[in-house]
């Protein structure tokens, strides 16, 4: 059984959870990732694993790139906090679920002064639960969400400001066809390192830059002047994401420029006012960090109805790439699915088996759910030992 585009099954058989584990991650960053407001040394990453009383098993990840101690403090969230709650009950859908467990920590997340961690925790169960019933049900996830192909265009990301045509060059020879790179450094050399890789790939070549909210306002209308005459297909978060959406739809209207963001939103509010206030015409929910796939498909067909593009954020590990993949899929129109150009062994270790990028695209296989599992004897040397505490 399938539903209509994008749209949540309601009808999706109901699931009992009766074991829930937590799995931390580390693997070295070489080279280290950079961005504006700081350096990843290590890769990072918090599967969790939710067993219902069928034995069947479901897969989700949890956003924890920052700070470097992110992935132990949510593994200890998901143990010691979530994963009873989650496990007392039968659950009628994941919708049930991530409703009732967002409401549940709603007071502890003020008190806590923690309602990311707790979002980004129940986001990786949502989207562990979603893959679970899609292995239930003997359907890839993208087509029981209601996706009308397995086809999804995607972009080489996080590209460093060292020599960024090194890596444009190797990404090319894998099969991309879109970049983004990372801007938001020194002024002079960041239109520097744009001229260089546009000027290499032509004027056809789809070429982004992320600003990672370095600027000012007043400084980010001056690098939009600058940057906009090298045929930008986005710049992404230029100014800080809780800047008023007057300023976002101030600088919207000084450029033909798409103003992309949504990786640092949370909640249908933020995203329903960053749609509609008119700043933005790319909109990009990061599923690991708010919503799973429940929220995240809702975020979604607003975006298409307000003709907008949808392009699912992720820098992670491989388990949340390939949701993220699934979500795009499911939703369909304009718009890329993020791949992080970096190094980092979890990405094929942690979602196997692997996918290839053929002419900028990616093709999801008909495999049950998420169609992907942790090779978890070959990630062991990477594993930290942790305790819900």
């Amino acid at each position: 059984m399938t539903a209509t585009k994008g749209a949540v099954p309601e009808s999706a058989s109901g699931f009992r959870i009766i074991k829930a584990d937590a799995f931390v991650f580390r693997a070295p960053a070489d080279p280290p990732v950079r961005t504006s407001f700081g350096i990843m040394h290590s890769r990072p990453a918090l599967l969790i694993r939710l067993t219902d009383d069928d034995g069947i098993t479901g897969w989700g990840e949890v956003w924890c790139n920052f700070p470097a101690v992110g992935a132990e403090h949510r593994a200890r969230l998901f143990l010691s906090v979530l994963a009873p709650m989650l496990c007392e009950q039968r659950w009628a859908s994941p919708r049930s679920c991530f409703d009732a467990l967002t409401a549940r920590t709603h007071i502890l997340a003020i008190q806590a002064g923690e309602p990311g961690p707790l979002a980004q925790v129940i986001a990786a169960i949502d989207m562990a639960a979603w893959d679970l019933i899609a292995k239930r049900a003997g359907q890839p996830l993208w087509k029981w969400l209601g996706g009308a192909g397995p086809t999804v265009a995607v972009y080489a990301s996080g590209i460093n400001p060292d020599a960024p045509m090194r890596v444009v060059e190797e990404k090319a020879g894998e099969g991309y066809t879109a970049f983004k790179l990372k801007v938001g450094f020194d002024d002079a050399r960041d239109e520097d390192n744009v001229r260089t890789v546009r000027t290499e790939l032509g004027r056809d070549g789809v070429l982004m830059v992320d600003a990672n909210q370095a600027w000012s306002t007043r400084h980010a209308m001056e690098m939009i002047a600058r940057l906009a005459p090298h045929g930008l297909t986005w710049i992404e978060e230029p100014v800080a994401a809780d800047t008023p959406w007057t300023a976002w739809k101030q600088l919207s209207d000084s450029t033909p420029l798409r103003l992309a963001a949504g990786e640092n939103l949370r909640g249908e509010p933020a995203f329903s006012r960053a749609i509609v206030a008119g700043g933005l015409r790319v909109i990009q929910p990061d599923m690991g960090k708010w919503g799973g796939f429940t929220r995240c498909l809702d975020v979604a067909r607003m975006t298409l109805e307000h003709g907008q593009w949808f392009c699912p954020h992720w820098l992670g590990a491989g388990i949340g790439l390939r949701a993220s993949m699934h979500l795009k899929a499911a939703i369909g129109g304009d718009g890329y699915v993020e791949i992080d150009a970096n190094h980092n062994p979890l990405r094929a270790i942690l979602a196997d088996p692997e996918f290839s990028v053929n002419h900028g695209t990616v093709t999801l296989s008909n495999d049950p759910g998420l169609g992907v599992e942790p090779l978890m004897d070959a990630a062991k040397r990477y594993l930290i030992p942790i305790q819900a505490g």
